[in-house]
């Protein structure tokens, strides 16, 4: 019985010594928000070349697109930094200005839903799909003098028929720009190769890539990428 007791106040010394040692972190004890990058910027880039007028079912792209952004805008939060660029809403008088169609519509900042969902139905399909050039902006432009994760959100129905190829800008910007993700949704694409650059052009960056050819589809691509699964693990922290 004593060399029983004997043990117990031994380990009971060691689990004292070890308490004081170290620290255990359960993610349960936190909220959630606590792990979320409350300082990454988020611009939607969304796709207005004249290809999304043809029909998806009984719809027009433009239609589901347009409907299914109106069902995902309220869920963000409205601390959240968010912007909405758009490309090939025009076609102006040359191949060229069709090629340099692409509009911030409204600036990154907090509260900017509703500026969002108003300009969006304020604009139309009509021409070509400058993808490339239209991340050139949002890098250069629309992110500047903002710190922190720059998050871009390519939506698009095809791939890039105006400048060099979306992938090989984005393995050139990483060699310099580490805090820029892009994720892409490729919305109802079948050709092979265009799916293959909008798919480098979100690996290269960290970002997802995701297809969609239903409303279905693209409203969980959208939450998806919005909102990423955390999966974090408790972890033993040293005390100092």
């Amino acid at each position: 019985m004593k060399s029983f007791l004997f043990c117990l106040i031994i380990l009971f010394g060691i689990n004292v010594a070890i308490a004081r040692q170290y620290s255990v972190y359960n993610p349960g004890e936190f909220g959630h928000n606590q792990f979320e990058k409350i300082e990454e910027k988020i611009l939607f880039i969304l796709d207005f070349s004249g290809s999304m007028t043809e029909n998806l079912g009984k719809e027009k792209k433009i239609d589901v697109m347009l409907r299914t952004m109106s069902r995902i805008l309220p869920t963000i939060n409205k601390k959240t930094w968010v912007g909405l660029r758009v490309y090939g809403h025009k076609m102006g008088f040359t191949a060229m200005d069709a090629c340099i169609a692409s509009t911030l519509l409204v600036p990154i900042s907090p509260a900017s839903v509703d500026k969002i969902q108003t300009q969006l139905f304020k604009t139309h399909s009509k021409g070509m799909t400058p993808i490339t050039y239209s991340l050139k902006r949002a890098v250069e432009d629309d992110f500047a003098g903002f710190d922190g994760q720059k998050h871009i959100i390519l939506l698009t129905d095809g791939g890039e028929n105006c400048d060099e190829s979306p992938c090989l800008w984005a393995m050139e910007l990483i060699k310099s720009r580490k805090d820029v993700k892009i994720d892409v949704i490729a919305f109802n694409i079948s050709n092979e190769d265009d799916l293959d650059q909008l798919s480098c052009t979100a690996l290269v960056t960290t970002g997802k890539f995701y297809t969609a050819n239903t409303s279905s589809q693209l409203a969980d691509s959208l939450n998806k990428s919005l909102n990423p699964r955390k999966n974090v693990k408790a972890k033993i922290i040293l005390n100092p």
